[in-house]
């Protein structure tokens, strides 16, 4: 069985009297896409800001590669990257300036020879010597998931990474986090589109009223719903029906 790059139990954060996480459980896969669904305020970045060591818990257990992230944040730190959901990318400096300023803050070899290797490899290299603030917001975006690759981090946190992007731009992201993926990199996403979640993730978790409700790859998650109506051919259900469902279900409750 693949190792677990990333473990949480019992999960629980408050802020003074709303509590957000009321125990929350799962585990993330070596080297796989897992998505984090849910409405806004459902607290996706706070477990986010949890696991990347910007925030402690009230209770349970979180770590990163055996990490716990509380007592040995250091050891998370050197293992992770986090893109939020803006584009943390300086403005005044170029492309390839704000790689090197990366490359040298993480203290890696050759600065400039990492930040050319970037943009190659992720298609700035014709737009690498104007300044940020000329690029679309889908170059931006682009840029700011190459900075936080720099170093090659095991694990990656983006927190709705898509968030505005126009159609076109969102499908290259895509392309991004499925070839991080396909070289070894674990991908830990959160988002409110599902149809990024159904077209990126291994497995995907509802986050609902402070708790993972639902967990499981698509096809598990499908098979929570009843049987497809069949008239003349099978309707499969959508991972947004899926969703929608299951949160109603609790709802009701």
């Amino acid at each position: 069985m693949p190792a677990s790059a990333i473990q949480v139990k019992g999960l629980q954060k408050s802020y003074k009297q709303l509590q957000v996480l009321k125990g929350v459980d799962f585990e993330v896969e070596k080297g796989s896409i897992f998505a984090l669904l849910g409405s806004n305020g459902a607290g996706k970045t706070t477990v986010v800001k949890i696991l990347s060591t910007l925030l402690k818990p009230d209770s349970g257990i979180a770590a990163i590669n055996g990490f716990d992230v509380e007592s040995m944040p250091d050891h998370v730190r050197q293992a992770i990257s986090l893109t939020g959901q803006f584009a943390a990318v300086d403005e005044i400096l170029t492309g390839r300036e704000n790689l090197i300023m990366i490359a040298k803050l993480r203290y890696l070899n050759n600065p400039k020879q990492v930040a050319d290797t970037m943009l190659k490899r992720f298609g700035l290299t014709d737009a690498a010597n104007r300044k940020a603030s000329t690029y679309s917001g889908g170059m931006r975006r682009r840029l700011d998931i190459v900075l936080s690759l720099v170093g090659n981090p095991q694990i990656i946190f983006l927190d709705e990474p898509t968030t505005g992007l126009d159609p076109e731009s969102r499908i290259e992201v895509w392309k991004i986090v499925r070839e991080l993926a396909d070289n070894g990199t674990t991908v830990f996403l959160t988002t409110q589109y599902l149809e990024e979640a159904e077209q990126l993730a291994d497995r995907i978790a509802i986050l609902h009223e402070g708790r993972i409700i639902a967990d499981g790859t698509l096809e598990e998650l499908k098979k929570l719903l009843p049987p497809a109506e069949v008239e003349y051919v099978e309707k499969q259900p959508t991972l947004e029906e899926i969703f929608l469902a299951i949160v109603g279900k609790k709802e009701e409750k």
